[in-house]
């Protein structure tokens, strides 16, 4: 696994140890970021399941204003933590459940990674995505990975723009509604 662009091009980055994580494509990732075009430059990013952090990382070296990655997983936090360093462009590492986090955390965020384990249920994956919605700023995008062919139910406040499907996977990105 790799930072695909911008000034961190070509590091390579830890992936957690263990089996609690699973690591996006390259060729996933590519197709996220050729699609979010000018999204990034200049963005205030949420990377939530951030797991090594290649997301969160992608957007720093493609040049996101800030990102915050939040994590709980020991293992997952190690690798993050190492990446965030040895990139070194910067980046707020949350030692915290997804759920909590939303919570208590104001935004606004610009764009937002939800890339949680395939094993958390859909309708969980749907309450994160609503309380999420009142973290994005006006326009914000949301990135959600999740396993093929599930039927997500967007929150009100989030349109659905985009699907495409990498193998058994697939990519959606929301938009907040309102600003399309």
């Amino acid at each position: 696994m790799r930072v695909i662009s911008g000034l961190a091009k070509g590091r390579r980055l830890l992936a957690p140890r263990g089996g609690g994580t699973r690591p996006m494509t390259d060729r996933a990732r590519e197709g996220i970021f050729s699609s979010l075009g000018t999204v990034v430059a200049g963005a205030r990013v949420l990377d939530l399941y951030a797991g090594s952090g290649s997301l969160g990382l992608e957007c720093l070296s493609r040049g996101a204003a800030a990102v915050v990655f939040v994590e709980r997983s020991r293992a997952a936090l190690a690798a993050l933590r190492a990446n965030v360093a040895a990139v070194g462009l910067g980046g707020e590492v949350v030692a915290e459940d997804v759920a909590s986090f939303l919570g208590r955390w104001g935004g606004p965020f610009d764009l937002a990674f939800v890339d949680p384990p395939y094993a958390l249920p859909l309708a969980s994956v749907e309450q994160v995505l609503g309380a999420l919605v009142r973290l994005l700023a006006g326009g914000g995008t949301v990135v959600l990975h999740r396993r093929a062919g599930e039927r997500l139910h967007p929150p009100p406040g989030l349109e659905v723009v985009d699907r495409r499907r990498y193998g058994d996977s697939e990519i959606t990105r929301l938009v907040k509604e309102g600003v399309l």
